[in-house]
């Protein structure tokens, strides 16, 4: 069994641009900054960044390029992908990037709201309820099998 999966959550590092592959599909390439705190041999606290490249199809581009903007924090999921190329004077280049297949808009960087798709006007109001208080238990206290909700 093989496994090839990628989970970041990080803050887009340029303006999301839509483009059209000439057969017409939407894509959409962004870069990704993670970053990783530490504490070093003599007690600093360090930080690296790692930048990543993401690649989007389809609606998810679609998706990205009307609502994502630089310094927006967003979750991305997919595969990894590694290409090759020539470049000018000759020499092969690699470059790995993540294939997104999940997306999560997480909001703005500096404080702002995450952004939401607007609502159809056909969709009812659904009506809101008070939520339920959480239950807690203590660790004396006896778990029935026949109360958990699942």
């Amino acid at each position: 069994m093989d496994l090839n999966r990628a989970q970041i959550i990080g803050n887009i590092t340029r303006d999301v641009e839509l483009r059209q592959t000439p057969n017409g599909q939407s894509v959409v390439t962004l870069g990704i900054a993670t970053n990783y705190r530490y504490n070093d041999s003599a007690g600093q606290r360090q930080e690296m960044t790692e930048w990543h490249n993401v690649v989007l199809w389809r609606r998810l581009a679609e998706i990205a390029g009307q609502y994502l903007k630089k310094g927006d924090k967003v979750f991305i999921e997919g595969r990894l992908q590694t290409r090759s190329w020539e470049d000018q004077q000759g020499q092969k280049r690699y470059t790995t990037e993540i294939i997104g297949d999940n997306m999560i808009m997480l909001g703005k960087t500096e404080g702002g709201a995450a952004p939401s798709a607007p609502m159809p006007s056909s969709t009812p109001a659904q009506p809101t309820s008070s939520p339920k208080p959480a239950a807690t238990a203590a660790a004396d206290d006896v778990i029935d099998v026949n109360d958990l909700p699942f």
